[in-house]
């Protein structure tokens, strides 16, 4: 794998990497680009949602909305690391099995993430799931909530 950062201004870039795709990274708080840090919380929740959801799916699972939320606590002195996270599963669908969620965690932590392979080993991560039935017009149940209890 490839990638670069391309400096715009300040401490604006453009990042590229094998694809071609670009995105904009900016240290200052902007509306306009994501800060490094938190390209690598998305990092996180994005390659453990496309594992989760791939398996969901594959177990026919009827998941109608989900989205994996990264909560990361950051040290108070420079370089300001990530200290601890905690992900967020959340899945609403018609009758989603628990064990069904539980087991694409799993598969995602254990096997399939590589980014989540990587910073458990910088930092303590705790998995927690949320498991919502989809009653329609907008409206959810909350069915069952859990901790996944991953093992090194």
């Amino acid at each position: 794998m490839e990638a670069k950062v391309i400096w715009q201004n300040g401490l604006a870039f453009t990042g590229i990497a094998n694809k071609g795709y670009q995105i904009q990274l900016d240290s200052n708080p902007s509306d306009n680009a994501a800060s490094p840090m938190e390209l690598v919380a998305m990092a996180i929740a994005g390659c453990t949602a496309m594992d989760v959801i791939s398996v969901l799916e594959k177990k026919r699972e009827a998941v109608t909305s989900f989205e994996v939320k990264v909560h990361a606590n950051r040290a108070a002195d420079y370089p300001k690391v990530f200290t601890k996270a905690d992900v967020e599963y959340i899945v609403v669908g018609h009758d989603v099995q628990e064990e069904a969620v539980i087991r694409a965690i799993e598969l995602s932590v254990t096997k399939y993430c590589p980014v989540h392979a990587m910073m458990e080993k910088v930092f303590p991560i705790d998995l927690h799931y949320s498991i919502y039935e989809d009653e329609g017009s907008g409206k959810q149940r909350l069915v069952k909530q859990g901790i996944y209890q991953h093992t090194h």
